[in-house]
């Protein structure tokens, strides 16, 4: 709906689905792919995209224009906070001063699983250093908070391991993080299919981040307009209410009153 945009960074969105531009077999199919899913900003990963780094190659910035997405350089492949620190400046000087970042710190190289110690220490230095940083962490809801109380401007809490597909094995965790937030919480990680999506919107979330999901799938252009209605339908679907669940009392769709005998 037009007037249900989000807020990031003092920007609003229309799209709550952001996406990755990484796995797929050129940039055409890239750029497919986020027209069809409508997304709005889209995560690069600076150690593996070329965005001006490599002159001599084809850069990201021929497909998708960063005068008609936002950009969000990301971290992915960084182990410790320095690399992390150091990916991310020289993301800005790239973009031409871009402050918005997505800082992820990776503990395991066998399950991604965040370095949350490390990430919260890179998160300070860059926020000192002018930053707006949406930080990838896990489902733990003190680390969350924690992060926004250093001034993150969103909490991106994992569903599952980053590429696994196993879409959201935590709702309860995913549900506090949310209801003590006062930013955005996206959830980054772990979405498999449409319907991950779908709950992930219906429990609250802000907003949901993917990439393997889509560049993935068998064909992914389909799923990228799956993924953008399982988007709006579960926002809608949060928006409205669901019922109250009822474990053993049966309730007629039709009215009881006024049958013939």
């Amino acid at each position: 709906m037009e007037s249900d945009k989000f807020l990031i960074a003092g920007k609003h969105y229309l799209s709550r689905l952001l996406v990755g531009t990484g796995k797929y077999k050129d940039f055409k199919e890239t750029q497919t792919a986020i027209q069809e899913s409508g997304a709005e900003i889209v995560t690069v990963a600076i150690r593996r995209t070329n965005i001006g780094q490599n002159v001599k190659e084809e850069s990201l910035l021929d497909f998708i224009p960063k005068e008609k997405y936002t950009y969000l350089p990301n971290t992915a492949g960084c182990y410790s906070k320095d690399d992390a620190i150091r990916t991310l400046r020289l993301a800005r000087e790239l973009l031409d001063g871009h402050n918005l970042v997505k800082l992820e710190v990776l503990g395991d190289p066998h399950t991604l699983y965040p370095n949350v110690v490390e990430t919260v220490e890179a998160a300070k230095t860059l926020i000192k250093e002018g930053f707006d940083v949406m930080v990838y962490t896990s489902d733990d809801p003190i680390i969350a908070k924690q992060l926004e109380d250093i001034g993150c401007c969103a909490i991106m809490p994992l569903a599952s391991l980053i590429g696994s597909g196993m879409g959201i094995l935590n709702p309860h965790n995913l549900e506090i993080i949310i209801d003590n937030a006062k930013v955005p919480i996206i959830v980054d990680a772990g979405v498999g299919t449409a319907s991950d999506a779908v709950i992930a919107m219906e429990l609250g979330c802000d907003g949901v981040l993917m990439n393997t999901a889509i560049a993935a799938a068998s064909k992914p252009i389909l799923m990228a307009g799956a993924m953008k209605k399982a988007i709006e339908s579960g926002r809608d679907a949060y928006l409205a209410g669901r019922m109250k669940k009822k474990f053993y009392q049966a309730d007629p769709s039709s009215p009881t009153s006024g049958l013939i005998k």
